[in-house]
């Protein structure tokens, strides 16, 4: 287990004490529409936690839609499990990002919100996304804070001191070397989102 694994473990017990607040669901009500999902969309959220985004996913796809929400901290997993189990639609599982073991275009879409900073090696993660979805498929990284803000809030923890979101051009050349098109980046105070596509 690295560091990034046993911090996000030892965090889950505090985790929506500290994140799934208010402010955060209103937040997340009005940031998912803009994700581009559609009802009967197949989802695999990556890094999923707690599972604080599988309601406002749940309302995108509707019921015959179906979310896939991973995460590698097994901690993070069972809470998940607790609150969003009685969902016939949602599967919640352990699974790296860098090594999915989901067949090959399994999804319609992909949302790693809060997460793609602590990704060890985003070019092997990104290629296992481009890998599972479909042709047409998306790719939604995205954050509730901007990426100053996303630095500024990891700097004093040691074990995430340098998990940032890659700069715009670095962003854009990572997508596109994994195959991804399309790509379009929102980059304010208070919000992050990056959408691309799989050609």
């Amino acid at each position: 287990m690295n560091k990034r694994q046993g911090l996000f473990n030892r965090a889950a017990e505090d985790w929506d004490k500290e994140y799934d607040n208010p402010k955060l669901q209103s937040f997340l009500e009005r940031f998912v529409p803009s994700f581009g999902l559609s009802a009967g969309n197949r989802v695999l959220d990556v890094g999923t936690g707690t599972g604080i985004l599988i309601p406002f996913l749940h309302k995108a796809v509707g019921s015959k839609g179906h979310i896939t929400a991973v995460d590698y901290a097994q901690n993070m997993v069972d809470i998940c499990k607790a609150k969003h189990a009685h969902l016939p639609n949602v599967s919640v599982m352990v699974a790296n990002a860098e090594s999915l073991h989901f067949p090959d275009a399994s999804f319609d879409a992909i949302t790693c919100f809060g997460v793609f900073p602590h990704l060890e090696n985003k070019k092997a993660a990104l290629k296992q996304f481009h890998r599972v979805l479909e042709p047409k498929g998306r790719l939604v990284i995205a954050h509730a804070l901007s990426s100053s803000e996303v630095k500024r809030h990891h700097q004093n923890t040691p074990a995430v001191a340098n998990d940032v979101l890659p700069t715009e051009t670095k962003m854009k050349k990572l997508l596109q070397q994994a195959g991804f098109t399309g790509i379009q980046i929102i980059d304010k105070q208070g919000s992050y989102l990056c959408t691309s596509t799989k050609p």
